[in-house]
């Protein structure tokens, strides 16, 4: 362990859930712990509870009754505000260097007041294009009879850039940031003229490998999708694509969803034989992907796509949009990136005819996801902390927020 260590509060979405923020800090805290960094970890729980893990100190809170949910397993707590006095004195005992809030959640809001409020930098990361979601959500809740065409299509980008501009208003409060892509490292510090630093993802490769593949039987070609099965990640497109491809003759084809979400009915609907295999983890999650013959990611709204790698990681050759952080995951001997659905079809195709295609492929999809590592994700997220603290070293004083000196600014 250094000598004086970066102390983290932070402060995530999620970390018990089913998605990728949970994901990425579950791991995070796991780094923190095996390298001796201390660590808080405040976090959405039932019931409320303070556990130790080594240096990594969770303090769980319990979502009340006013809430309401904003995933199948995510509910945002709208009397978050009565936890904040634990909260402060939590935070006062911790002495953090920084706190570090992964979006504005109960849980982040909660943050972002506290550190407000006794005067410690705060730092924010982006996960989530929550206003691409408002747009994708309201185009499925806007009546098509009512408004069409190019009305309807200016009210939905109206409403995405003022989510937008929302969510600036709280991220701005923070002194820097990260993201998970250039294109959104930009944007953020284009938006914030602050500084913001790359975050990307990484991978389990001893728990995803090819390795994990049971499948005995070939006759089938097997399409998998693993993720929220929801109106954001275009879930319907792989209608369309099961249906064309039955057209040209590929009736072999199985489609698999893992997850769960909004779209499980319509899915079991509209795609012959689908299976779906609800939320799996450990060593069934990792049998399931390597189980597939190729990936296939219709969302043009997730920052990076830690499912993506995943399925890189299983040998698993993965089509992805042209839109959004997983076409930056993507190289052309691995997988492909689309523009349109016509183009997904085309690649599906290729895939499907051409066998030794598909094992080069699945040869060169592990050999990029070697390449990630979760260890120097949160190696470079320590590095930005030291970096942006000496910058603004001397900004408050750890002592005087221990001893409860530091009186809420103005």
């Amino acid at each position: 362990m250094k000598e004086n260590p970066v102390r983290v509060a932070l402060f995530p979405d999620s970390l018990h859930e089913v998605n990728g923020v949970a994901n990425t800090f579950r791991h995070f805290a796991d780094y923190a712990r095996m390298r001796g960094l201390p660590l808080l970890v405040v976090h959405g729980s039932a019931p409320d509870g303070i556990r130790e893990a080594g240096s990594v100190r969770y303090f769980g809170l319990k979502r009340g009754p006013i809430s309401f949910p904003v995933e199948k397993d995510l509910r945002f707590d709208m009397a978050f505000a009565r936890h904040l006095g634990r909260v402060q004195e939590e935070l006062r005992r911790f002495r953090p260097d920084v706190v570090h809030i992964t979006g504005p959640s109960d849980i982040g809001l909660l943050g972002s007041i506290a550190a407000h409020r006794l005067n410690i930098p705060l730092a924010a990361s982006w996960h989530t294009n929550i206003h691409e979601y408002a747009a994708r959500r309201a185009d499925r809740i806007l009546p098509k009879w009512l408004i069409r065409g190019g009305a309807r299509s200016w009210i939905l980008k109206r409403l995405e850039d003022t989510a937008f501009q929302l969510l600036m208003l709280h991220f701005k409060l923070a002194r820097f940031f990260f993201a998970p892509n250039p294109e959104l490292v930009e944007r953020l510090q284009t938006a914030t003229k602050k500084p913001c630093w790359l975050m990307e993802r990484g991978i389990d490769l001893d728990l995803f490998g090819p390795q994990k593949r049971t499948r005995k039987d070939e006759v089938e070609f097997v399409i998998g999708y693993v993720g929220r099965l929801s109106t954001e990640k275009k879930i319907r497109s792989f209608a369309p694509l099961a249906q064309a491809l039955s057209r040209a003759g590929h009736r072999n084809v199985r489609f698999v969803f893992v997850g769960h979400g909004s779209e499980e009915k319509w899915l079991q609907e509209n795609i012959s034989g689908v299976r779906l295999t609800g939320v799996l983890n450990g060593e069934a999650l990792s049998r399931a992907y390597a189980d597939l013959d190729m990936f296939v990611f219709f969302s043009e709204t997730d920052t990076f796509g830690n499912a993506v790698l995943e399925a890189l990681a299983s040998g698993v050759p993965a089509i992805v949009s042209d839109k959004g952080g997983p076409k930056f995951i993507v190289k052309s001997d691995c997988g492909f990136v689309c523009a349109s659905d016509d183009e997904f079809l085309r690649a599906a195709m290729l895939l499907i005819e051409n066998q030794s295609l598909r094992r080069a492929m699945s040869l060169a999809a592990r050999k990029r996801a070697e390449l990630a590592s979760w260890n120097a994700v949160f190696d470079a997220v320590y590095h930005a902390y030291e970096c942006e603290l000496r910058a603004k070293d001397g900004a408050f004083d750890k002592n005087a927020l221990a001893s409860g000196r530091l009186t809420q600014n103005a």
